[in-house]
Formats: structure tokens, sequence, C-alpha cells
């Protein structure tokens, strides 16, 4: 019985954190829909291609469906100033800033959101 138990109790947590794969990776954006610049660069996703005034509506699009707004602001806003660019959609896509993703806290968190 305890061996039945324990097998479903794994199916169960593989099922969970299959749920949770998909439901992250359906917010990344395929490659396809990036918009290309002129030189082959995605602008306001590559960076130094933003100028920082852009920064605001990019964070606030960004930012747009957390319940943590203040602090994704702050801290997207503070990335973006560094970086000049903010990754498209609300999660992920980090890997077309390599400046956004790669900044850590002391803590090795990823800075940025």
């Amino acid at each position: 019985m305890a061996k039945k138990l324990k097998f479903i109790f794994c199916l169960i947590f593989f099922m969970v954190a299959m749920l949770a794969h998909n439901q992250a990776s359906s917010n990344l954006l395929p490659a396809s829909q990036l918009k290309p610049m002129g030189n082959n660069q995605m602008y306001g996703a590559t960076q130094g291609s933003l100028q920082p005034q852009e920064c605001a509506p990019r964070c606030t699009s960004r930012c747009s469906k957390t319940s943590f707004k203040k602090p994704c602001m702050f801290y997207c806003q503070k990335c973006c100033a560094k970086c000049l660019c903010v990754p498209p959609g609300t999660y992920g896509n980090k890997q077309v800033c390599p400046c956004y993703n790669n900044w850590k806290t002391k803590r090795g968190g990823p800075k940025c959101p």
C-alpha cells in the first residue's frame, strides 16, 4: 500500500510540475513575434537599443500583469536605465537582453523582472 501511495504522489508531483512548466512556457514569445529593426536587431529588446525616456512605457507593459507593480516598476526601470533594453512580453524572454538577464542580486537571484 505504501508503494502505491508513493507512486501516486510522484505521479501527481510530476503532473503539477509539467503543468507549471507549460504555464511558464506559454508566456514566452517565439522569435517570430519579435519585431526586427533595420540593422537586424530587436528594437527595445537588445542591449542599448532604447533611449532612457522609453524605459517607463516598456516597464509599464512588462509589469502590467504582476500584483507587485511598485517593486516590478522600480527594478525594471533600474535595469532598463543600465541595460537600455526591456525584454518583450510580461514574463520571460530575457534571453534577448543579456545584460537584463545576467544582472543578479547578492544572493544570485535575478535582479530584473
